[in-house]
C-alpha cells in the first residue's frame, strides 16, 4: 500500500511569471496598488491618468502577472525621438515618481519585468525616486543583473518627522503654544479668522480654487514664472483636479486652510496613505506674512494629524529649515535613475554618466 505523501513533502515550486505590454494605462494598475505597501497605494490609474491629461503623451503598461493575477504595473511614457527608444514612468513629481508592483514580490517578478522592459525601451528613466522605493529597488538591482548601465543623479535629501516619538517628547512644547496664540491675536487683527480642513470631495468642489488664490498671492507668483505653483491653471492645477476624480484617491487627499473675512489666506496639502502623511505644498499670503499664518495653519494641521492617527510626515525636499525647526530629520535621499539597455545605447550612456550626475540638484 502507498503511503500518503504529507504537506511537507511537497515541493514547494518557485512562482512564474508572465509579461504583457499593454497600449495605455492597464486596468491591471488599480488591483497591483491596492496589494502594494500603504506608502505607494496612492499610484492607481487615475493618477498616472492624470499626469498624461495634465503634461500630455500617451502610455503603455508592462504588467507582471503570477498564477493569481498581476503584481507589477509598470506605465511608460515614449519621449525624444522614436528612434531612441527612450521612455519614462509618468507621473507626477510630488511626493516621487515610481509603479506600484505588490508588497513582498520576490526578485524574480522583477528579472521578468526587466526582461520585458529590454523589449520595449532602450533607455528608461525612473524617478525623482526615494533611496529604498520598493519598485525602483527591485528594477535597478534585476537590470544591473541583466547587464544594464544603471546610472542615478542626486536630487536632494528628504526630511521626515517622527510625531510618535515627538509626542513622547511633549511636542509641540507649550512654550510654542503660547507664541502661536500670540501671533494668532495678532493676526485676528486683519480680520475674522477661519481655520478648516478639506478633504477630496471639498477640494474637488472649489477647494483647489482657493488653494491657487493664495498661490497666485504668493511669493512663487511674485518671483517665478509661476510653472511650479500646485494648483494654478498655469501651473500643476489640472494634475490635482483631475486626480481628485477617483474617488480612492479623493480620500487620500488633505489640505489645512485659513481665511480671513473669507478670504483664502494660507494652506497647507498633504496626501494622507495610514498613518503616513507626504507634506505636497503650502503657501500664504505675503500681506500677513509677519504673523507667520503658514506656521500657525502647519502646527494646527499637524496636531490634527496626530489625534488622527498619523505618525510618520514626509516632508520631501526643499527648505530644511523650517522642518528641522518642527523637529523633522533628514531622511532617505532623492534621486533619478537612467536604465540603458546593453549595447551601442549603453557605450554613449558610460560617456555621458558625468553629466547625468552633475545635472542633479545635489
Amino acid at each position: 500500500m502507498t503511503k500518503p505523501m504529507l504537506l511537507a513533502e511537497f515541493v514547494q515550486l518557485p512562482p512564474v511569471y508572465r509579461t504583457r505590454l499593454v497600449d495605455g494605462l492597464a486596468s491591471a494598475i488599480d488591483p497591483v496598488a491596492s496589494r502594494a505597501r500603504a506608502s505607494h497605494q496612492f499610484l492607481r490609474y487615475q493618477w498616472f491618468a492624470a499626469a498624461l491629461a495634465a503634461y500630455g503623451g500617451a502610455a503603455r503598461t508592462l504588467v507582471v502577472e503570477d498564477e493569481k493575477g498581476p503584481v507589477i504595473a509598470m506605465p511608460l511614457l515614449g519621449v525624444g525621438p522614436r528612434a531612441l527608444g527612450a521612455a519614462t514612468v509618468p507621473g507626477c513629481y510630488w511626493p516621487f515618481r515610481s509603479f506600484p508592483k505588490v508588497a513582498g514580490l520576490d526578485a524574480t517578478a522583477f528579472e521578468a519585468l526587466a526582461d520585458a522592459l529590454s523589449r520595449a525601451a532602450n533607455v528608461v528613466r525612473l524617478g525623482p525616486v526615494y533611496d529604498g522605493d520598493p519598485a525602483a529597488t527591485g528594477l535597478v538591482k534585476a537590470a544591473q543583473r541583466r547587464g544594464w548601465t544603471v546610472i542615478d543623479r542626486f536630487i536632494a535629501d528628504s526630511y521626515l518627522l517622527d510625531m510618535a516619538a515627538e509626542a513622547q517628547n511633549g511636542w509641540p512644547r507649550n512654550s510654542t503654544l503660547r507664541k502661536n496664540r500670540f501671533h494668532e491675536k495678532h493676526l485676528a487683527e486683519h480680520g475674522a479668522l477661519d481655520w478648516r480642513f478639506l478633504d477630496g470631495a471639498a477640494l474637488a468642489e472649489g477647494g483647489f480654487d482657493m488653494l491657487a488664490a493664495v498661490e497666485e498671492k504668493s511669493w512663487i507668483a511674485a518671483r517665478t514664472d509661476g510653472r511650479d505653483a500646485k494648483f494654478t491653471a498655469t501651473g500643476h492645477g489640472a494634475f490635482w483636479r483631475t486626480a481628485a476624480q477617483d474617488p480612492v484617491l479623493a480620500e487620500m487627499l488633505h489640505a489645512a486652510l485659513l481665511t480671513i473675512d473669507g478670504a483664502p489666506a494660507a494652506f497647507s496639502f498633504d496626501l494622507n496613505v495610514g498613518a503616513l502623511k507626504y507634506a505636497i505644498a503650502n503657501s500664504y499670503d505675503p500681506a500677513v506674512g509677519k504673523h507667520s499664518p503658514g506656521k500657525l495653519l502647519y502646527y494646527r494641521n499637524l496636531i490634527a494629524a496626530m489625534a488622527d492617527g498619523i505618525t510618520t510626515v514626509d516632508w520631501g525636499a526643499g527648505d530644511s529649515g523650517y522642518k528641522q525647526v518642527i523637529g523633522a530629520a533628514k531622511g532617505p535621499a532623492i534621486r533619478d535613475w537612467l536604465l540603458v539597455r546593453p549595447g551601442a545605447a549603453a557605450l554613449a550612456a558610460r560617456a555621458l554618466g558625468g553629466w547625468w550626475r552633475r545635472s542633479g540638484q545635489g
